[in-house]
């Protein structure tokens, strides 16, 4: 009797055991598109081609989920729009539900766990230094009394202010606004290092006609683990995307 009763009200509020999608889901399915947010110059894994395209080994993984999401909706198609952030407003993109991935080269952390879900990780890295390499330095000791320039927004930025606070090394930290201003910056003599994740610095240097102008130097600052963000509170999304 009490089954009776309650059943035509569970399925009036949709709280029987038939879930449906979550709000990333019904959004993605409800536009018949979904959002991938990428870099303009984090190489390898999401930067842009001189023709615009984006690509990289994050946004390959990214297409690759939304595949996967076309399947589970059984949409005929599903239309990948790519949106270009920065360092600064990459996890702000995904809370305010812009974007649905965001496929750069985030780590993921417990401030920013704090607004975003990650995926496993799908890179391991670490911060290091990208001087000229008749500059004779080797370390992060030789930067005392110099100048490193970093990226707003990245984890290496705010892991070079503690050190250099930590360690009293009077270093002068310059904000880049993004990669490639920062490249230029080193380039123009006017910063004598450049600090950001090791394999970032590899590609950058790898694209120039001037490679070997530069050299990565020092021990690892951070330990980097790079993954895909996406909204929180979706768990039916998170089980596709990973």
């Amino acid at each position: 009797m009490l089954m009776k009763t309650l059943l035509p009200l569970l399925l009036a509020l949709g709280l029987t055991t038939t879930a449906s999608a979550g709000p990333v889901l019904d959004r993605i399915k409800t536009s018949g598109r979904i959002v991938i947010a990428h870099r303009e110059a984090s190489v390898p894994f999401s930067y842009l081609l001189p023709d615009g395209r984006p690509v990289g080994y994050a946004v390959d993984l990214c297409l690759k989920v939304a595949e996967a999401v076309r399947q589970r909706l059984k949409m005929p198609s599903l239309n990948p729009q790519f949106m270009l952030v920065t360092p600064a407003n990459r996890i702000q993109a995904v809370v305010d539900g812009k974007a649905d991935l965001e496929c750069g080269s985030t780590t993921n952390n417990a401030e920013r766990r704090e607004k975003v879900a990650f995926t496993v990780p799908h890179y391991i890295t670490g911060a290091r230094y990208l001087v000229r390499a008749n500059s004779g330095i080797t370390d992060l000791a030789q930067f005392e009394g110099r100048t490193l320039v970093s990226t707003k927004g990245t984890t290496p930025l705010k892991s070079i202010t503690q050190a250099n606070s930590e360690r009293a090394l009077h270093i002068k930290i310059v904000e880049a606004p993004d990669n490639a201003k920062a490249m230029d910056m080193l380039a123009a003599g006017q910063v004598d290092g450049f600090v950001l994740d090791d394999v970032q610095l590899y590609g950058i240097v790898s694209a120039r006609p001037d490679a070997d102008r530069f050299e990565v130097v020092g021990k690892l600052l951070t330990i980097e683990a790079l993954a895909i963000a996406l909204p929180k509170n979706d768990p039916e999304f998170k089980a596709i995307v990973d």
